[in-house]
């Protein structure tokens, strides 16, 4: 009777000592040039030692397929070891409860039950059991069979080369790649007795994105993010203190939610600039900046007291005989670091005489990697690239834009960034208007967070947005595991696979008095 004969009833599960009989037939099968199946006795050791790890596939009760494996510590072993070594001659008392990686050591399926997938089900058993034990990989070494039929004209090296390539088809590679695995490195004498891949075997691993090497039980790293996007009313203020006091209002109502960060837009402290409409512009907004040294010290207490990092949009700042834009992030442990505005707009220019800074980065935190990138900075896709390059999970981006057609233009290129970077994107502005004061009169703003673009995501790839022009929150929970797996197991992967060979994205130097960083896209 075949496979299609039956009216099939598949359950996945663990191995019992009872299933031995069709083990060792479907192992006889299979690996009748290696001396066939295990002894009951070696199942019985592998059972006991490590029952978790022993998976088959039953059809109407009859084990139509099954893998091995253990948990070894790999840097103990190395790359350079063979089956033998590193499960000591099938005695498997190699196993390390304590290890860090998912050793396969044996997976097959029962010959008239191929074309089934089962093989493929296996493989995600065993990712799943890789997560939830918490460990870096699964190494396992694997056959090339039809490498017998190229020996003669390439090495191992291109014959795996050919059929990453789709050019030539391996029973055991071309799904092993299929089932996101990457070839670490090809092997000599791994199984001494496989004629057919001429005793050549494929190294081959996947990681495992939800490791947590520093894994806490108090103040680990998170999963779930909480973000509160204030969407800001420009209003009259008649001092610091009434400003500090509309902050505090929504720093206490996010805070409330038990969010890890709470952004505010771009010059939200502009109001005070109507203290001084009697000024020039460009005066104006230089009296402004004497405000800002006092304001990032309260919202650093504000960021201690109710617990939560605040992305203090961005103030003016203006020391040595110069005009800067820059945002503070306002950790929730005192501490406080700052991000310059790096491009400035032709009317900053103009009205303010603003100058960029001169360096990027990411920050750490106690809720991620996060990058910040004010207003127009986002639409120069380097800057994002760069974050990414370091492992960014959000990127925060608050803004100020008088009109749609402004807005649009912030807003789409944030929606690329997230889905070129795989990151979220967090992006808020102010709305209403300012009669007195001059270059921020009127103002246009739709709060909204998106993420990359896939199956995990929203099928629009917007978490969230608000209602536009109206002051408003909006709190958003992000789920950093999802991109770390679409980084890893995405329909596309536009990080991993970048064309390094070709292209390149990279910080430089210039010598001068003051080291200045800039960007800048280098062709090869």
């Amino acid at each position: 009777m075949t496979s299609q004969d039956l009216e099939h009833r598949i359950k996945l599960r663990n191995i019992v000592i009872e299933d031995y009989d069709d083990i060792r037939e479907i192992m006889n099968a299979v690996y009748g040039w290696e001396g066939g199946s295990f002894t009951k006795e070696e199942i019985e050791r592998q059972l006991a030692i490590f029952p978790e790890g022993q998976i088959c596939i039953e059809d109407n009760g009859i084990v139509v397929a099954a893998a091995f494996c253990i948990v070894v510590d790999y840097a103990k072993w190395g790359d350079n070891h063979n089956y033998d070594i590193i499960t000591n001659y099938g005695k498997f008392d190699t196993h390390d409860p304590e290890g860090d990686t998912l050793y396969g050591t044996d997976l097959f399926v029962r010959p008239e039950y191929r074309g089934m997938r089962l093989g493929r089900r296996l493989y995600d058993a065993r990712k799943e059991l890789c997560e939830n034990l918490n460990l870096r990989a699964i190494i396992a070494g694997g056959r090339i069979p039809g490498y017998r039929k190229y020996a003669d004209q390439m090495t191992p090296k291109q014959y795996i080369k050919e059929v990453r390539n789709k050019e030539i088809y391996d029973p055991v590679l071309s799904f092993q790649l299929a089932n996101d695995f990457h070839v670490r490195k090809v092997m000599v004498k791994y199984l001494p007795d496989d004629v057919e891949s001429k005793e050549y075997a494929t190294l081959i691993e996947w990681i495992n994105a939800y490791y947590d090497e520093t894994e806490k039980l108090v103040g680990g790293r998170k999963s779930i993010v909480r973000a509160g996007l204030v969407q800001w009313q420009m209003r009259y203020m008649s001092s610091v203190e009434d400003l500090l006091s509309q902050m505090e209002f929504f720093v206490d109502t996010v805070s409330g939610y038990k969010a890890d960060f709470v952004i505010f837009p771009e010059f939200f402290n502009a109001p005070l600039m109507a203290l001084y409409n009697d000024l020039s512009a460009a005066d104006c907004v230089r009296k402004l900046a004497d405000f800002t040294e006092k304001i990032r010290e309260e919202l650093v207490n504000m960021a201690v007291a109710y617990n939560i990092n605040i992305v203090a949009g961005s103030m003016p700042e203006y020391r040595e005989h110069k005009l800067y834009n820059v945002s503070y992030l306002c950790k929730r442990d005192g501490s406080w670091e700052e991000q310059y505005k790096l491009h400035i707009t032709p009317d900053e220019q103009q009205y303010w005489g603003l100058q960029g800074g001169n360096s990027l980065r990411v920050f750490n935190t106690n809720a991620g990697r996060i990058g910040i990138l004010i207003c127009y900075d986002v639409e120069f896709p380097e800057l994002g690239r760069l974050l990414a390059d370091q492992e960014m999970d959000i990127l925060f981006v608050p803004f100020w834009t008088d009109t749609k057609n402004a807005y649009l233009r912030v807003r789409r290129c944030a929606q690329a960034r997230a889905i070129e970077n795989e990151c979220y994107v967090a992006i808020t502005g102010s709305v209403g208007n300012l009669p007195n004061v001059e270059n921020m009169d009127i103002q246009y703003s739709q709060a909204a967070v998106f993420s990359p673009s896939d199956f995990s995501f929203p099928h629009d790839a917007i978490v969230a947005e608000a209602t536009p022009n109206t002051e408003t929150t909006l709190v958003v929970d992000l789920d950093l595991d999802l991109l770390r797996k679409v980084r890893t197991q995405g329909s596309v992967r536009n990080l991993q696979q970048r064309r390094k060979d070709l292209y390149r994205v990279m910080m430089t130097r210039k010598k001068q008095s003051q080291p200045k960083e800039e960007e800048e896209t280098t062709i090869n």
